[in-house]
């Protein structure tokens, strides 16, 4: 349709190859996960009133926790009270992380509490607001308890592990007008916006179709049973999920850096989940569903497949998971990402770049009729904002529900290899009992009475 993208890459000078043509243009800084911006930043609108300083726990110390940390840690508006973990390493890690940074700052007996048990912490009377950072099958319940103790919450994304739990998660936030951000941080990065704003208000004409490249769902695990290590709570790690031996490749003491836990379902919905709570976040962003979703999808029918699934949204709108971006760099197929394709041009975004086609789209200026989004461009501030004003912040709970909701229909249809039609309204699957089964699972106890008791 059109023989090339015009790409604007953020953040380095870089040449790009995009079929016939070479074009560069800098704009700004490249983001990259987990979206940490340096300290002084943060300070920018550092307030030093004691009265108004937010009191912060961390539950779940991982590499994604320890960018927030870090982040927090530089705020004069904030201060971290606790820290909890099941592995002594990371707990006792993060704990020093934490006093000798308030000792740089010139205190001479700064205090931060540790746990092993997240009750204990979401039990503090001092604690305002809570960053969970768990595995995904350790959301929904932490999330719901410190809800239920009226903390504010920054949890990762994805939201859960089920759509129910999603769902519970979202009743327990409005029931205790509690303020909520899902940790999909590409709703505050300039170039996201820009293509769902010039998507919402049909800058590239009809969207016809959209293509996002993710990776693909999780499997179950059959991971041999290896000798666990001293100091790592292995039962409390499993929490609700069914018991089996450790395994290094689960666990926070392995060696591994990029959450391989992710690839079982017991704990997570792997990449589709993952990845796809980015991306098809962006798509429903773009499509203004943040309160709705996809009505039918149809997997490739091949038994097994991880890619090829079509879901497709009531105006006819289809969203393809794998396909051609058409996009290539340094002489390399670069398909990560999304793109709409409108009957008047195509959008290609991922982290750090935007490009379009053709050319001309680029240029498409907005004007003051076209429906504007919510900008944010800094997913912490924009968290501690919301909460000083009392408002939602750029992803709400309902947000993240929604999102995680198409990643989860996803791997049903999957998992089960048969067309899924979905009622966004009542959030039931209307054509499948067995796939309808697969919108929660069993707790393991007594875990999953934890709930129960908050």
């Amino acid at each position: 349709m059109y023989p090339f993208f015009r790409l604007l890459e953020l953040g380095r000078m870089k040449k790009i190859l995009v079929s016939r043509r070479n074009f560069i243009k800098s704009a700004s800084t490249a983001l990259a996960v987990p979206f940490i911006l340096p300290s002084a930043i943060w300070n920018a609108k550092a307030e030093e009133k004691p009265n108004n300083r937010l009191n912060v726990g961390f539950i779940g110390i991982g590499m994604q926790n320890r960018g927030h940390l870090g982040a927090f840690l530089g705020r004069n508006d904030a201060r971290v009270l606790a820290v909890c973990d099941v592995d002594t390493d990371r707990l006792n890690n993060a704990k020093e992380t934490v006093i000798n940074r308030y000792k740089e700052r010139g205190e001479n007996d700064p205090k931060c509490d540790a746990y092993y048990d997240f009750r204990e912490l979401i039990a503090r009377k001092d604690i305002d607001a809570i960053f969970i950072a768990t595995p995904d099958h350790w959301h929904s319940i932490p999330v719901i308890m410190a809800a239920n103790a009226k903390k504010h919450i920054y949890c990762e994304k994805p939201l859960s592990l089920t759509v129910r739990q999603a769902r519970a998660m979202v009743d327990a936030v409005r029931k205790n007008d509690i303020i909520f951000q899902t940790g999909s941080q590409q709703r505050s990065s300039a170039e996201f916006r820009r293509a769902a704003r010039m998507v919402r208000n049909g800058k590239i004409g009809k969207i016809e179709k959209i293509i996002v490249n993710i990776g693909g769902p999780s499997r179950w695990c059959d991971l041999p049973t290896e000798e666990a290590p001293k100091g790592l709570k292995w039962d409390m790690w499993l929490g609700p999920a069914p018991y089996r031996g450790y395994n290094s490749q689960l666990s926070p003491r392995g060696i591994h850096h990029f959450y391989p836990w992710r690839d079982y379902r017991e704990y997570s919905g792997g990449m589709t989940t993952d990845w796809g709570c980015h991306h098809y976040d962006i798509v429903q962003w773009a499509l203004g569903m943040d309160e709705s979703g996809p009505v039918k999808f149809v997997p490739p029918g091949n038994e097994g497949a991880t890619s090829g699934i079509k879901f497709y949204y009531e105006n006819g709108v289809m969203v393809q998971h794998g396909g051609d971006n058409t996009l290539e760099r340094d002489g390399r197929k670069d398909s990560f990402g999304i793109q709409f394709i409108g009957s008047e041009g195509r959008i290609y975004v991922d982290r750090g770049k935007i490009g379009f086609a053709p050319e001309e789209v680029e240029d498409i200026q907005f004007t003051d009729s076209d429906v504007k989004l919510y900008e944010s461009n800094n997913h912490h501030q924009d968290w501690v904002d919301s909460i000083r004003a009392h408002k939602k912040p750029i992803c709400d709970v309902e947000v993240g529900c929604r999102s995680v909701t198409v990643c989860h229909l996803c791997n049903i249809a999957y998992w089960t290899n048969k067309e899924i039609h979905w009622d966004p309204k009542r959030e039931v699957i209307t054509n499948n009992e067995e796939a309808n089964a697969l919108l929660d699972r069993e707790q393991r106890e007594p875990y999953g009475s934890w709930i129960k008791e908050s």
